[in-house]
């Protein structure tokens, strides 16, 4: 029997051989770091109206699955995109040796064969325009002012491509999770010849020195639909496209892109992280996510970004089921895969 790690290993490597399916986050040890810790913003539930590093209000109301930016007026960054360097000033990711050497020490301390260490990052590129701009904005100055929006990433990219020196360097994450949603429930919000040649060589340059450093999978999150631009995801260096809501038919992208990708989610919050959430429904969600499915290429997994639900019980709930579903089809034991893999940590 292969411990979490190695079977995760074993879904997303072209060939591999896992011995069940992937149980959501359970070989993902989701770990901070220090930029994170000194962005501010709306890093728990029930926080409104905090500003962010970047200088971005955020707010977290509760009974959502995360923060998102405030865009009244008075509260947009970018006044006027054809000066956007006179508003968007990248945080300074210089924090002390000491700082950076604590939290090296966290990540080597938990290195261990059932569980991934993995950094998390967010948001990306495309959110961090639409997040200094505004959505509506955001959206109409890719049409009207794309040299000013093309040089706006490339500043994000490139303060991207710092932190991920400094996290390479210090904290040596064998994974990370890196949040940019893409797209709606419904289609992806850039056509996708322009979400190419906006995005694809910020981000492969990007994955390419996380790759080149140590970083042995990518994880990008983005649960929307997104089935349109997973040959642009793949040509980036995505390892598992994270987020993959039920709408994107993954079964059908699975075998599609075999080898090429891997998918983890199929289940989205809608159809069990509710009030009225109930045990009955989740063993549902999780039969159907896995009906006619195996574990080579494909993660089932709630979409959101993260171990956890909206509702406070809905992820251990779903993880239960998958156990059940494994010990039918694979033979392998609850209690066996309990003791293969790290407790379940819930973050959201």
């Amino acid at each position: 029997m292969l411990t979490a790690k190695e079977n995760m290993r074993q879904s997303i490597i072209k060939g591999g051989k896992p011995d069940r399916f992937v149980n959501q986050y359970e070989a993902v040890n989701l770990m901070m770091h220090p930029q994170l810790m000194h962005n501010g913003g709306a890093p728990s539930k029930g926080i409104v109206n905090s500003l962010n590093a970047w200088g971005v209000t955020m707010s977290w109301p509760d009974n959502v699955p995360g923060a998102f930016p405030v865009h009244t007026e008075d509260k947009i960054v970018v006044k006027d995109i054809e000066h956007w360097q006179d508003y968007v000033k990248g945080p300074d990711i210089t924090y002390t040796q000491e700082e950076w050497d604590q939290w090296g020490e966290m990540y080597k301390n938990a290195r261990n064969d059932k569980a991934f260490t993995c950094s998390f990052i967010a948001p990306g590129m495309f959110e961090q325009v639409h997040y200094l701009c505004s959505m509506t904005a955001a959206l109409e100055y890719y049409l009207t002012y794309p040299d000013e929006i093309m040089d706006m990433i490339k500043y994000i990219k490139d303060w991207e491509l710092g932190l991920a020196e400094k996290i390479c360097s210090n904290l040596h994450p064998e994974m990370i999770l890196h949040h940019d949603d893409w797209g709606s429930g419904t289609n992806s919000f850039l056509r996708p010849s322009m979400f190419e040649d906006f995005f694809l060589e910020p981000y492969k340059e990007v994955y390419k020195y996380y790759h080149d450093h140590g970083v042995e999978f990518i994880l990008h999150h983005s649960d929307s639909y997104g089935a349109n631009i997973v040959p642009t995801m793949i040509e980036m260096g995505i390892d598992v496209w994270q987020g993959a809501m039920e709408i994107n038919n993954v079964p059908e992208l699975v075998k599609k892109y075999e080898g090429q990708i891997a998918f983890m989610g199929n289940i989205d919050n809608k159809s069990c992280d509710f009030t009225e959430w109930t045990d009955e429904n989740n063993e549902k969600v999780v039969r159907r996510a896995l009906d006619g499915m195996t574990p080579n290429g494909y993660i089932p997994c709630i979409v959101q970004g993260g171990p956890g639900s909206v509702f406070p019980g809905v992820y251990l709930s779903l993880c239960k089921y998958i156990d059940k579903v494994n010990e039918e089809r694979f033979g392998i034991s609850v209690a066996d895969q309990e003791k293969l893999r790290m407790p379940h940590n819930v973050m959201f």
